[in-house]
């Protein structure tokens, strides 16, 4: 009567950064909604293997071999789908570097993904998803794949709290010229998840029990943890939901 619907069947989602991590969790996750896939990563063997899964669950799926830093690749990719109603903008990276360390190349590489490619990403997804007749009725969601550094600052790590910080501005301003079409548009905030990315940091004892020291309930997110969150922002069940973020980070901001 009053539960709202998760599924997403007859909805085409892109995801970027799909081949591993949060990307993969978040591409097989909304497979598993319904929805059908298409998905972007640098490496064919991974897209493969997600692909794969995907299908199981009856869904279509597309992939494309792209960095998403190369605009006019990406442009083509995007521009060719009939389709698009969600966009799970995921794509990313980090260098961890003290501060008064930092080289240019690394943060200029970091701004370039980070912001950037997430901008154009987004900008192109929107205009095909305006142009879909029945925008308005049906909806669209795009959610900015954030990060708890979005909203606190961490050591040897103020290049990728700059590009956080700004994703989460982007999405405000983003929510706002984007509603009058019913495409909504927030963020997923993880907290540390055991990722391919994450992993060589984790690595270190004395960093992963600072880490686990930050966190009140005492763990780190798991994937689906964040995936989960991805497809209800995804869904209608989150149809009042724009402009704003879905902290999934057990607790690290609340302090």
């Amino acid at each position: 009567m009053f539960l709202k619907n998760f599924k997403l069947k007859n909805k085409t989602a892109v995801v970027t950064g799909a081949g591993k991590g949060l990307g993969r969790a978040c591409a097989i996750a909304l497979a598993e909604a319904g929805a059908n896939l298409i998905i972007i990563s640098r490496t064919k063997k991974d897209l493969m293997e997600v692909s794969n899964k995907i299908k199981k669950f009856k869904s279509k799926c597309k992939s494309y071999v792209c960095d998403i830093t190369n605009y006019d690749e990406i442009k083509k990719i995007i521009n060719k789908q009939s389709k698009i109603d969600i966009l799970i903008n995921n794509a990313g990276n980090n260098i961890p570097e003290h501060f008064t360390k930092v080289k240019t190349k690394d943060m200029e590489y970091l701004v370039k993904i980070n912001t950037i490619a997430t901008f154009n990403l987004a900008q192109l997804c929107a205009l095909k998803m305006i142009k879909f007749k029945n925008r308005k009725k049906i909806g669209g969601s795009i959610v900015n794949m954030s990060s708890q550094m979005g909203h606190v600052g961490g050591p040897i790590r103020s290049v990728y709290n700059m590009t956080k910080f700004g994703l989460e501005g982007l999405t405000k301003g983003m929510s706002i010229d984007l509603a009058k079409y019913n495409i909504r548009v927030n963020t997923v905030c993880p907290t540390f998840v055991v990722t391919p990315m994450t992993s060589k940091f984790l690595k270190s004892k004395k960093f992963k029990r600072e880490v686990l020291g930050n966190i009140p309930l005492g763990r780190f997110a798991e994937l689906s943890d964040v995936a989960t969150a991805a497809v209800f922002l995804a869904s209608d069940a989150a149809s009042m939901i724009t402009g704003t973020s879905l902290l999934v980070d057990g607790g690290w901001t609340a302090k």
